[in-house]
């Protein structure tokens, strides 16, 4: 609003310098492109980011296998955050031996992550695998994808916002020592001669 408001005033001042409504210009155009660039930017990241994430969920649904592992017996390890305040929901997991089958039928074993408070022996628990029987991560599932394409484009907007107003004070910057270099050129020129006796002043 200041931008359009400052174009106004400086329409028909006499005082107008060339600078001043180059600044006036750059204050409008950076807003008009902050109103609208920035929510096209977002748009547009959040609608790529989404189809690509929602591509790699039907390809990790497609590629990763639900198994239920049963513990052979619980690994002493330290939590993975040794302070209590701090600590995350992956503490909860505990490292144990397991056997769960593979999808093609065969019995594997080995050390995992199972989500159990003390994990005993015959213990069950719910893990992924993948077409080999090796343990995977859980496939990303739709609600986290769409909130991960939400927040790339709502980064993609903030980031199309902070550049648009670094280059519009940048140029203000130039603008500026482009003015105090003409006033020191002016004073260079006439500044010697000022408040001195007899030079006409």
């Amino acid at each position: 609003m200041r931008a359009i408001v400052g174009l106004w005033r400086w329409r028909h001042n006499p005082l107008r310098r060339g600078t001043d409504l180059a600044e006036a210009w750059t204050a409008l155009a950076a807003l008009v492109l902050i109103v609208v660039a920035a929510p096209v930017i977002g748009t547009l990241t959040t609608d790529l980011s989404r189809d690509a994430l929602l591509t790699s969920v039907r390809e990790q649904r497609e590629a990763r296998h639900a198994t239920v592992g049963t513990v052979l017996r619980k690994l002493s390890s330290p939590p993975l955050d040794p302070d209590p305040e701090t600590s995350s929901a992956r503490d909860a997991h505990r490292r144990v031996l397991a056997r769960w089958t593979a999808p093609d039928g065969t019995d594997r074993s080995g050390v995992v992550m199972a989500r159990l408070d003390t994990p005993r022996p015959g213990d069950r628990f719910k893990l992924w695998t993948d077409e080999r029987g090796r343990v995977v991560g859980r496939p990303l599932d739709t609600a986290t994808a769409t909130t991960h394409a939400a927040l790339a484009g709502f980064g993609a907007a903030a980031a199309s916002v902070a550049l648009i107003e670094g280059t519009r004070r940048i140029v203000l910057w130039r603008i500026e020592r482009g003015r105090h270099a003409r006033l020191d050129q002016a004073w260079a020129k006439a500044g010697p001669d000022w408040g001195r006796t007899g030079a006409g002043s």
